[in-house]
Order: C-alpha cells, then structure tokens, then sequence
C-alpha cells in the first residue's frame, strides 16, 4: 500500500510515519502539511491510502477529499471526536483518536486492506453528506494545479454551462465542474434564488427588476449584468422582495 501523511503537525507526521514503519506492505510515498499541498500529492502520486488531519490551515480534511476525490482510500486521523459522523458520511474507512496506539492504527490497516477488495462509490456519498450540511460558506474550484476559495457571500450569481457551473464573485469568473441544481441544494436558500433554469443569483446583488416586454421579465445586477427572469423565477423574487 502506497500511504500519504496529511497533518499540520510535524511531530503528528513523525509518530505515524514510525508506526507505519512496523508493516512491510506500507510505503509511504510523502508527508503533507495542509490540504492544499495534500489535493497536489493525491493527483500527483495517487497514494492506495490517506491519513488525514481534519482541521488543517487553507483547506480542511473533508474539503481534500471533496477536491481530491475517490481514488484513494481515507484514514482520518484527529484530536476531535465531534466529526466521527460526518467522516464516516464521506466513507472514511477509519477515524483515529489522537492519541492512538500503535495497536489502534495495525486495526485501521486491516480496515483498509479489507475494504481495498470492495469497489467503493465515495463521490455519490460525499454528496449525500454534503446535502445533510449546513448551507456552504465558501466554494471550492479547482483550476488545473491551483484551488480557488471563493467565499459564498461574494458570489453574485452562478449560470449552468453544460456539464460545468460558471461562477461569477468579486468581479471574477470561475468554471466550476458541476450542475446547477447541486449548488442550488448546497448554498443557502434564504440568499440564492434560482431565477431561470440556467441562472441561480444571489439576492444581495440584485440592483432592481426590469420590464423586458409583457411578460417577461431581467434581473439587473449591481455591477450592470442582466439576468433573464423565469415566470417561475419572477414569483419567487417578487414574493421574496415584497
């Protein structure tokens, strides 16, 4: 098995990487002390398992699985028992208590070497986690080697393209793999209306609504965009703004 090591702390990294030593089928095949550096390891050396830090600067242990994806198998690893839940929502195949026993990590390595005969489908479940989560505060967009952080209250609006979202925040434009509706059930729905079927905004950015002709209507955003209005979407904003 060809590991990696995700945690902040130095002195974490070192106890594991000895207690990996003890068992001739682990390689360890790099240490990283944050998430960004972790998302760059797990594309770069495709490691069979990930022992993850959760509360990590830059990017959190969940948000590097988000990034990073479903290829490797996940230990998480932690001082904090109040995410045991949510980790096993994202199908980590362990979740290790700081501090643990050398013991306690042999159990975790049989874990893995069970579950590497099983074919197992963690995207749709960081999904299903993801939906029983509080509304998202910041977005994550990953742009070939670089991960853009775009907090959620700086986005003005989101339009569908195809198979990718294109986010619009603080006078930038992101392309994000993804649909609509999965940002649409994820931010939070007090702040972003879906307005078309291809355009969810944020109302908080909204300038006024405008007459197109009879029946239709635009959104006319404060930095000047106009957004085309549903006949869905124009009861929802009107009810909302009444």
């Amino acid at each position: 098995m060809n590991v990696l090591i995700v945690d902040d702390e130095h002195l974490a990294r070192m106890l594991l990487r000895e207690y990996l030593a003890a068992h001739a089928d682990v390689e360890i095949v790099g240490e990283c002390a944050n998430g960004f550096e972790a998302v760059k390891a797990i594309a770069e050396r495709d490691p069979d398992v990930v022992f993850l830090d959760i509360q990590m600067p830059k990017l959190d242990g969940f948000e590097v699985v988000e990034l990073a994806g479903p290829r490797p198998h996940y230990v998480f690893a932690t001082a904090y028992d109040a995410f045991a839940l949510r980790a096993f929502d994202v199908h980590a195949v362990d979740y290790l208590l700081k501090p643990f026993s050398r013991e306690r990590l042999a159990e975790a390595l049989d874990q893995v070497r069970r579950r590497a005969a099983q074919t197992v489908q963690v995207a749709a479940l960081v999904k299903d986690a993801a939906a029983r989560r509080a509304p998202l505060a910041r977005i994550l967009i990953r742009d070939g080697a670089r991960v853009h952080v775009v907090a959620a209250d700086s986005i003005d609006c989101i339009e569908a393209q195809d198979d990718y979202v294109q986010v619009s925040a603080a006078g930038r434009r992101y392309l994000k793999h993804g649909s609509l509706a999965e940002l649409e059930a994820r931010l939070d729905a007090a702040v972003f209306v879906r307005i078309h079927r291809s355009w969810l905004v944020n109302l908080g950015a909204i300038a006024r609504i405008e007459p197109v002709s009879k029946d239709n209507f635009c959104a006319v955003l404060k930095d000047g965009a106009r957004l085309p209005i549903s006949r869905s979407g124009y009861q929802k904003v009107r009810a909302l703004f009444a």
